[in-house]
């Protein structure tokens, strides 16, 4: 019941009582100040030209201010969607108390922009102080303080909202009208769990205010509808505080102890056990929120974690309002807005509600084109008007996209609304023309704004002409106008993928006739490019099905004249390529063996050196020991491959040194070396491969690979001895051998393969000797033509196993997808996806093929991997080169991999070196030894300069 307007007036005598305090202190100090003015002012003449100075300084700052505000002004003139420049104006004209500017300043960046809390408040307080507190002007600040609470859900401005709706309090009903906007804002903001309990104190004191309006004064008895009144009262602050114990917020043990003090009656057992139950949950959210307090802004990370926790618990109202929180602090984050406007859109539904947050997003992310998309389809689902969707999408247009396909995106989605409002049983109705409108307006504006600001349409498909020819084909019945859009679509460059005349067959063959159908896979034979086989089998089948033997014999006929060229030429094309892969080749080489002569030539300089020697033998000795042993373990990789090493952020081509004839035992030249550098010797005679792993793909930086290795392995087992790999200078080669004290230790130790270490994560593999398992195969992939997988180019790093199962499921369902990673893990954009059968495949082909993802253009093809390439691999004393692999096959490069040299019986006669034969410092590789014992054995090197010189 409200209170009468006398008890009104007092209750705001009382609430005003204090500000009338502050307000005569304020005079008492201005007195004060006025007294020292006039001191100051008989100090004297010096005084007075300190003033005059600091007049000259004001004056000089008041004018440099105008200058910076009316470049601010300019500048909004010619880009009235610079955010920065508005907030810098308001400061500016508030700084210089130009109030009428700055009122016109702030109304104009509201129409664009929703206002920050602070931009809010600030602009309140000063209409406040501004209005006489006449009722039109009050009514005034009602409204803004409306336009305030739209833009965000800020607990301030609510309560500052309330608070001023208490000096309006002697209009007729003022008493309600305060309630009314309490409640709304407890439905707004109550829930906020730091901020919330504020506005549940500022209610329930306005309440007890009225509460001592009705009490009778002393001595005196209440009268029964007096006493009503206060019963009523009463129970509305019972009310409150129970409503409030009922909502885990920060510090509401205070507000129970208050409630058990005022209360005369003890608190109810069902208020305390709703007491009981808001503390536990208040616990379990408690960490979410102390982390928000312990981060700083913008909390983002901190916020997405807690609203996967509030969706998890699913009350509507506490995840709306975590969401506004997150919003608040995070307004420029379109996925957030995304994440916030699906939820209400599947959950809670309510169009004002939906709608209302659909609107903010768009005016707080207008360049997100899924966000005006989102809005459309939503105004379409609630029945909105269509002049209010029109309105909305023609904002669209003008919110300044980043990408030419968010504009195709836009259309699409409008020209959707129109064709779901076409009842196409009436021909010619208004709506029909409106849509054949819209199709000729969204083409025109493709071809135009678009493509002036982006240089490109957009629509490379062209799929909106694709989707007006089938909606004029399927529902209009108007093949000519079909036909005529699918000719326009042809010219645009895209006769030449055989996934587009397979589009336009189709719609022929649904909706109109034979002699289309054939006349549109003829073009289709002699335009395509991509694919030209697969038309050509359509034809032949559809000659099958509908032809005459006239029609078969011309098909026949056409087809083989055109795959025929086509052979032509790719095998021009493959044998290019041939050619730059053997220029390739030939580059490497000379670049090797420009290295390995230089290396020789520093390597003689050393040796001349008197004492040095012997040293510089050990060392050589020692290096070809550790190459070697890399060589014998390395099973599916191959020792002359190109390794890239990683030196200041670049990478550097090396080739591995090539074995000696006749080197000697591996661990005691590495021992050897080891000495000689001086670092922890290993125990070389107790080595066990059986019982050891190889770890490479190790950095070459890694420091205390030794100790980093016994760490990683030691949950595996005892490691019995780990040893490392240097080169001759002691740089650590990136690769080491780990033996344990069993062979079950080692295999417990191969799970360990990719575990990172140092960030980088390492390959575990058997060791194997090459030399006695030659055949000794990690890795082995299948090289023969999948029909019923696709290979995928040409997807973005983001794009996730699931999200290409989602995206290729469409055409069928989908057994595997492997998205091919390097060694480090990261994605190299290619894709493997495996479908039940054929049919499945060639369809996710034809319909995937050239089409969009993220920004990103597919390239889809049936799955026929090429051969492994064989790198350079020590072979017979020689060097076998790479089998060249082109994209059509085995290239014109495939020659016999057994050198010439080797069938040759008689070598020239070596030159003795310090009285010996140079041989004896050299010995033959595996299993071939010379027929001459006289005669020097050939080298690597000179194998490899015999291979190139055939």
């Amino acid at each position: 019941m409200a209170a009468t307007g006398n008890e009104a007036e007092a209750l705001l005598a009382d609430i005003k009582e204090e500000d009338e305090e502050e307000e005569e202190e304020e005079m008492e100090r201005e007195i004060e100040s006025g007294e020292g003015e006039e001191d100051e002012e008989a100090m004297g003449a010096e005084n007075s030209e300190d003033e005059a100075d600091d007049d000259d300084d004001t004056s000089e700052d008041e004018r440099e201010n105008e200058a910076e505000i009316q470049r601010l002004e300019e500048q909004l003139s010619i880009n009235a969607f610079d955010y920065n420049c508005h907030v810098d104006l308001i400061k500016l004209l508030r700084q210089e108390g130009k109030l009428y500017r700055l009122r016109k300043a702030r109304q104009k960046m509201s129409e664009l922009f929703p206002l920050t809390e602070e931009i809010w408040l600030d602009w309140l307080k000063d209409e406040i102080g501004l209005t006489e507190g006449d009722v039109a002007e009050r009514e005034k600040i009602y409204e803004l303080f409306e336009k305030a609470i739209k833009d965000y859900i800020c607990p301030d401005i609510w309560l500052e909202f309330a608070q001023y709706s208490i000096g309006g309090m002697g209009a007729a009903g003022g008493i309600d009208r305060v309630r009314a906007i309490f409640e709304r804002a407890l439905t707004a903001v109550g829930l906020h769990m730091t901020k919330g309990a504020a506005l549940w104190e500022a209610f329930r004191e306005f309440e007890i205010a009225i509460l001592s309006t009705l009490q009778p004064p002393p001595g005196s008895v209440s009268s029964p509808e007096q006493q009503e009144q206060l019963n009523v009262q009463l129970e509305r602050i019972h009310t409150l505080f129970r409503r409030q114990l009922a909502i885990p917020l920060m510090d509401m043990e205070s507000t129970y102890t208050e409630y058990s003090d005022w209360t005369d009656e003890g608190i109810p057992a069902m208020v305390t056990q709703h007491y009981k139950k808001a503390l536990q949950q208040l616990e379990s959210h408690r960490p979410y929120e102390e982390a928000l307090l312990m981060s700083e802004p913008p909390k983002l990370a901190e916020y997405q974690t807690y609203i996967e926790y509030e969706m998890k618990e699913g009350d509507p109202a506490r995840v709306q309002i975590i969401f506004e929180r997150a919003l608040a602090e995070n307004c420029l984050v379109p996925d957030l807005w995304a994440k916030y406007t699906i939820y209400l859109d599947r959950q809670l539904k309510i169009k004002e509600l939906v709608l209302s947050c659909h609107e903010r997003a768009v005016r707080n992310c207008p360049w997100t084109m899924g966000l005006w998309k989102s809005y459309l389809v939503a105004l379409e689902r609630h029945s909105a008007e269509h002049h209010i969707v029109s309105d909305v999408f023609e904002k669209a247009l003008n919110a300044g996209f980043i990408q030419a396909t968010d504009y195709v995106e836009i259309w699409q989605s409008y020209l959707d609304y129109l064709r779901r409002r076409v009842d196409f049983s009436k021909e010619g109705s208004r709506e029909l023309e409106e849509l054949r409108a819209a199709f000729t307006r969204a083409l025109d504006y493709l071809k135009q704004d678009v493509e002036e600001r982006f240089t490109e349409s957009g629509d490379l498909s062209c799929t909106i002409m694709q989707v007006w020819a089938r909606i004029e084909a399927l529902h209009c019945k108007n093949m000519q106008k079909a036909r005529e859009l699918w000719d326009s679509i042809m010219t645009k460059g895209n006769a030449k993928y055989a996934n587009m005349w397979l589009e336009y067959y189709n719609l022929e063959r649904s909706y109109g006739d034979a002699a289309h159908c054939r006349k549109a896979l003829h073009r289709a034979v002699q335009c395509t490019s991509d694919y030209p086989e697969h038309v050509c089998d359509v034809l032949l089948t559809f000659e099958r099905v509908e032809g005459s033997l006239e029609d078969w014999d011309t098909a026949v006929q056409k087809t083989e004249t055109r795959l025929n060229r086509v052979n032509e030429q790719r095998a021009k094309a493959a044998e290019k390529e041939a050619v730059l892969f053997q220029q390739e080749e030939d580059r490497f080489e000379q670049r090797r063996k420009a290295k390995a002569e230089k290396k020789v030539q520093k390597k003689g300089q050393k040796t001349n050196r008197t004492g040095d020697k012997r040293k510089a033998e050990d060392v050589d000795e020692d290096e070809w020991g550790e190459e070697t042993e890399h060589k014998r373990h390395k099973g599916e990789e191959n020792v002359q491959e190109e390794q890239m090493e990683t030196e200041s952020g670049s990478f550097r081509r090396r080739a591995a040194p090539q074995p000696t004839i006749g080197a000697p035992s591996i661990w005691k030249n590495q021992q050897s070396a080891t000495e000689t550098r001086n670092t922890t010797p290993r125990v070389p005679d107790d080595r066990n491969d059986s019982s050891s792993v190889f770890v490479s793909n190790l950095a070459f930086n890694l420091e205390d690979p030794e100790g980093k290795m016994r760490a990683a392995f030691g949950s595996c087992g005892t490691v019995v001895q780990v040893r490392p790999v240097f080169t001759p200078k002691g740089a650590f080669r990136g690769y080491c051998y780990v033996q344990f004290e069993d062979e079950l230790v080692a295999r417990d130790a191969l799970k360990l393969d990719r575990h990172e270490v140092d960030g980088r994560p390492m390959f575990v593999s058997p060791c194997v000797d090459k030399s006695k398992n030659p055949d000794f195969k990690v890795f082995k992939y299948n090289t023969s033509m999948e029909k019923h997988k696709i290979f995928i180019s040409g997807l973005p790093f983001s794009c996730t196993a699931e999200k290409l199962e989602e995206l290729c499921k469409e055409h069928g369902p989908v057994k595997a997808v492997r998205l091919v990673t390097n060694r480090s893990g990261k994605p190299k954009g290619l894709a493997y996806v495996e479908f039940e059968n054929e049919a499945q495949a060639s369809q996710a082909v034809l319909k995937m093929d050239r089409t969009k993802l993220e920004n990103h253009t597919l390239s889809v093809a049936i799955s026929n991997p090429p051969s492994r390439k064989t790198e350079f691999t020590p072979a017979l004393g020689g060097i076998m080169p790479r089998q060249f692999q082109g994209t059509r096959g085995k290239g014109r490069t495939q020659v016999s991999l057994l050198p010439r040299s080797l069938h040759r019986q008689n070598t020239p006669q070596v030159k003795a070196e310090n009285g010996t034969s140079a041989k004896q410092q050299d010995g033959m590789s595996d299993g071939v030894q010379a027929e001459n014992p006289e005669t020097k054995p050939l080298t690597n090197e000179d194998f490899a300069r015999m291979l190139l010189k055939k």
